[in-house]
């Protein structure tokens, strides 16, 4: 009879999680690491959220249940990688399926000492003991453990004066798994192509079936079936936005409410989550098939600026490069469209245009959407793009219904265009053209032609 248990295994290989713990173990010196599995959330009484894990825990052990603690110790061979975990419990599991237990943090994840979670407390200060730091998250996400963790430091700090050793001090391990998350490792990156190919199918989809008298809400729910059907676990990885009409000038607009109207144009944020990683697409559409004339005015601004930011992104260029490609190629269609008078630069500096484009061109991508990494140094300049490193790119211009000086055809436009891109050695890779962007194209899709 087949182990229930062996289907609960890591979505990458072992080696990979191995040789991520031996980089952070060898950055955080004499300290000890002590990361607790995401928490369980209820949406309300006894109705769950569903469970993901959280992202640094999944990224060095790739253990992935609610309710275990992952101990990393650099100065004992035996006990690198501890995991604390539920035991394996036959009628729990009847409820809520298997559990890897202790025997399976060890065989499957690689750890070199498992126990059941009720032992924590036994063993945790033994371990924390040896280390001159404690690397813990103090986020108040991980319950009473932030308690047992701190009171054990304190305690140390109490002792070391006659013992000698004890942590003292407690840093965050964000501060360098945050930069290692940062540069993708080939698995991860086939990971998240394998993301936006979804993603794009799904934004094929709702191209092709977003027609007047049709549901915000519907759109959303054939995005969330195409990425499922297609092999996405977790679906979508964020809500998606589906805005119509003047619902396309909200930037985070999640309602999804609206009934699609005649001549409208409908705003599409959505990416499909696999093993962990992310995809982020945005696409704006016309309902009706075809783009009026002032629609594809500002569709056709927001695509160059689109390709402006995408041609700033290679190998030693600044991060706010891409923004500032951007940005230049919008003012100037704001101008042009008469939104705004004056010169660009002048627009620029006193940041007229950020009534018609108010957030950034850009931000990482990974196990997150809104990804983990500095976007600038320690001196405040931006940091520079290495290969590895995935950013989305989605320039936008709204224009508020309710503007009454500006022109008429132009109010309650909003579009926004966004595309995944992988820095490589010789300059970047577009991880989304999937699903296309000019503006004919797109035309012919709606038209299914």
């Amino acid at each position: 009879m087949s182990d229930p248990a062996a289907a609960v295994r890591p979505s990458l290989s072992a080696d990979t999680y191995r040789h991520r713990r031996e980089r952070f173990l060898a950055a955080i010196g004499e300290g000890v690491a002590v990361l607790p599995a995401g928490p369980e959330l209820l949406k309300s009484r006894d109705t769950e959220i569903p469970y993901r894990q959280g992202s640094d825990f999944h990224y060095l052990t790739g253990f992935p249940e609610p309710g275990a603690v992952a101990v990393l110790t650099p100065h004992d061979a035996e006990h690198r990688l501890t995991l604390f975990v539920r035991p394996r419990d036959p009628e729990r599991e009847v409820w809520n399926g298997a559990r890897a237990g202790v025997e399976g943090a060890r065989e499957r994840f690689g750890a070199d000492a498992a126990y059941p979670i009720e032992q924590l407390d036994e063993h945790l200060k033994k371990l924390l003991e040896p280390a001159d730091a404690v690397w813990f998250s103090l986020t108040g996400l991980a319950g009473d453990l932030e308690m047992r963790v701190l009171r054990l430091v304190a305690g140390f700090r109490g002792t070391r004066p006659r013992a000698g050793k004890g942590p003292v001090d407690v840093r965050d391990p964000g501060s360098v798994l945050d930069a290692m998350r940062l540069v993708k490792e080939p698995e991860e990156i086939a990971l998240m192509r394998t993301a936006a190919d979804l993603a794009a199918r799904g934004h094929l989809a709702v191209m092709r079936a977003g027609r007047p008298g049709v549901g915000e809400w519907e759109l959303q729910a054939l995005l969330d079936h195409t990425y499922r059907s297609a092999g996405a676990e977790c679906g979508t990885a964020f809500p998606a936005i589906v805005g119509s009409g003047a619902n396309a000038t909200t930037l985070h607009y999640h309602a999804n409410s609206r009934r699609i109207e005649e001549g409208d144009l409908v705003l599409v944020d959505s990416g499909a989550e696999v093993g962990m990683y992310c995809s982020d697409i945005t696409r704006t559409f016309p309902a009706s098939g075809r783009f009026s004339a002032p629609q594809r005015r500002v569709y056709d601004i927001v695509r160059a600026s689109l390709d402006a930011a995408i041609g700033a992104i290679h190998p030693g260029a600044p991060f706010s490069g891409v923004h500032e490609a951007a940005r230049r190629v919008l003012v100037q269609g704001m101008v042009d469209l008469g939104l705004l008078t004056g010169e660009v630069d002048a627009l620029i500096e006193s940041e007229a245009f950020k009534r018609f484009y108010m957030h950034q061109t850009s931000h990482w991508l990974g196990m997150d959407v809104h990804d983990v990494g500095m976007y600038r140094d320690s001196a405040g300049e931006s940091v520079d793009l290495q290969p590895g490193m995935v950013l989305t790119v989605e320039p936008g211009l709204y224009i508020p219904a309710d503007a009454d000086d500006v022109p008429e055809e132009l109010r309650g436009i909003g579009i926004r265009l966004e595309d995944d891109v992988l820095v490589t050695v010789d300059g970047n890779e577009i991880l989304t053209r999937g699903v296309p962007l000019d503006a004919d194209e797109v035309e012919r899709i709606c038209l299914g032609e």
